[in-house]
């Protein structure tokens, strides 16, 4: 029998999600399941490390979340737009490789999601992030999709760093930037992003990794608890809602990830060890 997206419907209160995250990472609450005995617990997350032992392996995505919201108008009409960066598709390989470092150059394509109120077409102009960065639309796609070619008179992350915004997940209403000229709540760029955030690439946090802290870590390293680090980009696919009535019916959007050696023989020594791999969402 199909699963049907009704069959995961519940209710949630607006006034339960939180529209600021707590003053220390760790102080979030943790659900803690055991399958054997099947019993719930509702702990910390500080608790975490009590949960693991010697020989375990934490597989943590190192991913960096980019200023990638940018908003502007139609270059000759002045109708609004907004632009969520995507990928980089020209500028470096980012194609097909997730590299250290996005380009460092002035301008560079991407593929984007496109809100505005007129109709997007090819050669049509834009003005972004205070008018610091120009844009071309080269092809339109589906769902809002675009590829967008864009230019700066500054290496254009640099560019972003200043004037992009936080892409931060649709539910978080008090971040609706218009005219602003500057990020709203510049602790954004902090705490919606790991603390060992390192590869640029992605428009959405890996949450799970959010209430990660250096004591916790510390307090793993003490009982022998491991950690190993993969990259995986996560893209505006995880904000886009099921729309289907059969679960099977909606489309994943794909992402792009990099498991390299050290991480792999990490994984295989656990495995081979007895140890569990935890893997941090």
């Amino acid at each position: 029998m199909a699963l049907k997206t009704s069959d995961f419907d519940y209710e949630l209160p607006p006034e339960l999600i939180a529209q600021e995250p707590l003053p220390e990472r760790d102080a979030s609450r943790m659900m803690v399941i055991d399958r054997q005995s099947e019993s719930i617990e509702h702990r910390l997350f500080s608790d975490l490390p009590e949960m693991l032992n010697t020989g375990d392996l934490l597989v943590l995505n190192d991913t960096r979340v980019i200023p990638a919201r940018l908003f502007g108008t139609r270059k000759g009409t002045g109708g609004k737009a907004e632009l969520l960066l995507v990928e980089e598709v020209g500028g470096s390989d980012q194609s097909s490789v997730i590299s250290d470092q996005l380009s460092d150059a002035k301008g560079s394509t991407w593929t984007a999601l496109l809100r505005s109120g007129w109709k997007p077409r090819e050669g049509i102009r834009l003005l972004l992030a205070d008018g610091r960065i120009e844009g071309v639309i080269r092809s339109v796609g589906e769902e809002g999709k675009v590829t967008v070619e864009l230019s700066a008179e500054k290496p254009l992350m640099e560019a972003l760093d200043e004037r992009g915004y936080t892409p931060l997940p649709p539910y978080i209403k008090r971040h609706q930037p218009s005219t602003i000229n500057h990020e709203p709540f510049p602790e954004d760029r902090r705490r919606y992003q790991t603390i060992y955030a390192a590869v640029p690439g992605a428009v959405a946090a890996p949450t799970a990794g959010l209430h990660f802290t250096d004591e916790i870590f510390s307090r793993l390293a003490a009982r022998g608890v491991r950690k190993a680090t993969i990259t995986l980009h996560v893209g505006p696919g995880t904000f886009r809602p099921v729309k289907t009535e059969s679960v099977e019916e909606h489309s994943m959007e794909e992402e792009r990830y990099r498991v390299d050696d050290e991480t792999a023989r990490a994984i295989n020594t656990a495995r081979n060890e007895g140890g569990r791999i935890v893997g941090v969402g």
